[in-house]
């Protein structure tokens, strides 16, 4: 697993365009799966329905994990729309952001050229209007321990940037975390160190 984190869009983008009669409308828009990307697609072209063509793409993961790439030039010329969308957002160090740009045609042609310039330009102006936060990678834990370390632990929750999801209190105290991975193994350390080796930390199943 890769643990770095990165930038994904914080809200939707609209970047419209007039070039020789054609109207371009580029839409940005945080989508965090392929399922995600082709749902946003969808809306963009019923809202479009009259439009002669809505081109997309998408990068539906970690900005450099081209497994989760995706795009279409829906029926102009090959290699004309969806490419040059996809070159633009996957050059862009965004993740889970998909792009459709809806053209008007307005009865002059481009040519391929002006088609590619038309289409990644307008992904790129709204690529400067994008804002972005930063996603952090995360996963869950189990923390037992007894009550009388619940005031240590509470204070290395807030130097590790650990999030408290569940508690559960018996004859001791289990709690549900939430902690950046690349924390984990730091805190995990601390905690078993501060405790003399009494708390114990186990993975939630099913995350990894």
């Amino acid at each position: 697993m890769n643990d770095t984190p990165y930038l994904i869009p914080a809200a939707p983008v609209i970047f419209e365009e007039e070039i020789k009669k054609s109207l371009f409308i580029t839409y940005l828009a945080h989508t965090p799966n392929v399922a995600a990307a082709k749902t946003f697609v969808d809306e963009i072209k019923k809202k479009h329905a009259d439009a002669r063509h809505n081109c997309w793409g998408f990068v539906a993961g970690r900005p450099e994990n081209s497994m989760m790439w995706g795009f279409s030039d829906d029926g102009e010329p090959s290699g004309t729309a969806g490419k040059p969308i996809l070159a633009q957002l996957s050059g862009s160090g965004v993740g889970e952001v998909s792009a459709v740009v809806t053209r008007y045609y307005g009865g002059i042609r481009l040519g391929t050229g002006g088609l590619v310039k038309a289409y990644g330009g307008g992904v790129q102006q709204a690529l400067k209007l994008l804002q972005t936060m930063e996603k952090k990678i995360t996963t869950l834990i189990k923390l037992q321990l007894d009550y009388g370390f619940m005031p240590v632990a509470q204070s290395l929750f807030s130097q590790f940037g650990v999030l408290e999801v569940e508690a559960q209190y018996s004859d001791e105290v289990e709690l549900t975390l939430e902690i950046e991975v690349r924390e984990l193994e730091a805190f995990t350390q601390t905690i078993i160190n501060k405790s003399g080796a009494k708390a114990v930390i186990t993975p939630v199943k099913g995350i990894e």
